[in-house]
This record gives C-alpha cells, structure tokens and sequence, in this order.
C-alpha cells in the first residue's frame, strides 16, 4: 500500500497558519482562506486532508468549526480528518454530520480514556488518537505539560478500543524541519496492529523515501505542513514518489 502524504491546515482565528514546535504566539499565517487552501492541495492530488483547529486545541472546544465546514463542504468526496478542542460527543456528532470523516482525540483521550472507549463504541470507524511524545513520554495540554504515560502503552490501550489510527507526532521535531524521528514512529508501529500516521519534522523527499521503507511495519500515512507551505517538499511530488516506491 502506498503511503499517504496528508497535506496539514492549521487554522487560527479563521486563517490558515503553521507554529513552530506548537507554539501559539510563534505562527505564520500562510493564507486567509482555508477554502482556497484545501483546494491548492486537492488540485495537487491529496487524497485526505488534515485539519487542526489551534484555538480549539486551547479553548477546549470548537472555534474554527466553521472554517472546517466550508473546507468539508466544498470537497465532499474528501475525507478530512479534524482535531482540536473536540472534547465531547456533541463535537463529534456535529463534525460527523457536516461530512467530517475522522475525528481526532489529543488530551482527552489521555486524560479520560474511558471518553476513547465510549466514542469507539458510538462512532465505529471515525476515531483517530493523536499522540504528541518527547522521549518516549506523551504532552498534553498543548503540549504545554508531559503526562506520566508511555506512548506504547497508550496506544495499545486505545487500539483495544477501537480507534482507526494513532497520529504520531515528535514534539521535538514538529515545525522544525529537522527530519522525521524514524526510529521512534516504527518503534510505535511495530508494537500495534492498527496504523500509525507519522507527524512532525517532514522536510523533503528524502524523509518520505526514509518513510516508504517502513509501511510494512504500519506506517500508513505522513502528516506534512511548513515543509509545503515554504517549500522544502513538492506536495504532488512526494505523493507521487510515494506511489511509485509502493509498486
């Protein structure tokens, strides 16, 4: 199966931004428009879209719900996976109704796994687990906060529950362009049976060609941003050495 290269749109206050290690007050704005945005990477051959609500991730609810839904509505076809702030099922019941495909859990899911289990049962097939760790640890909050929990663990617990795939993301990598930490995502990969999409740190072509040797261990997917957006990585160019590694 070829690996799939996910263009990343992170929203604040409505714009399309990029943040440097997920710091708020360190962020680029690339565009006003999400919808124009998620067009460039549709025409550019993206089959899933990312799609990151910051203020949400802060306010612990939706704030740029409705940015999403225009991106949602105007690709239908697309499946695009949401997260941030998405804290309770009304959340995720409104995502899902206005043509959200995935929906992603980040700190609830480490701070209440019983939420994970709940949403598994009720929304089979729509859960994705975000798991942002340094050294092995995982952050919440933000980022702004270690948790005691080792990664393995927790995604093994929530893969008992019925997610779809865990993100992935090297905290220490993210926004930096600093290459992906391999070693870490197939570590992760090879300790559970549902896939893992790697996150953070993409740069260019050689990362996505170091990724592609790793989709037999359950590397399925790679979430890109500021490497696209400052052009370090072609978007159509990754995607189609992407298929062509997978032949």
């Amino acid at each position: 199966m070829s690996l799939l290269i996910i263009p990343a749109i992170d929203l604040k206050d409505g714009k399309c931004v990029r943040l440097r290690q997920g710091k708020m007050n360190e962020a680029t704005v690339f565009s006003d428009d999400p919808v124009a945005t998620a067009e460039r990477w549709v025409k550019a051959g993206a089959r899933r879209l990312h799609v990151v609500d910051l203020n949400g991730a802060v306010a612990g609810r939706p704030v740029n719900a409705e940015a999403i839904e225009a991106v949602v509505s105007a690709f239908p076809e697309l499946p695009v996976q949401v997260g941030g702030g998405i804290r309770d099922e009304d959340t995720i019941q409104a995502y899902l109704d206005a043509g959200v495909r995935y929906v992603i859990l980040g700190t609830k899911a480490v701070n209440a796994p019983h939420f994970v289990s709940d949403v598994c049962a009720e929304f089979p097939g729509h859960i994705l687990v975000g798991l942002d760790a340094k050294d092995g640890k995982v952050a919440i909050d933000g980022w702004s906060k270690l948790s005691g929990h080792e990664v393995i663990d927790l995604a093994k617990k929530f893969q008992d529950m019925g997610v779809e795939a865990i993100i992935y993301t090297d905290i220490g990598r993210d926004g930096m362009m600093t290459g992906v930490n391999i070693e870490a995502t197939v570590r992760l990969a090879n300790a559970i049976s549902i896939p893992v999409i790697a996150s953070g740190g993409i740069t260019d072509l050689d990362d996505i060609r170091r990724l592609c040797e790793v989709t037999d261990s359950g590397v399925t997917g790679a979430i890109t941003g500021r490497a696209i957006y400052e052009g370090t990585l072609d978007f159509a160019a990754a995607q189609k050495l992407a298929d062509e590694l997978s032949k």
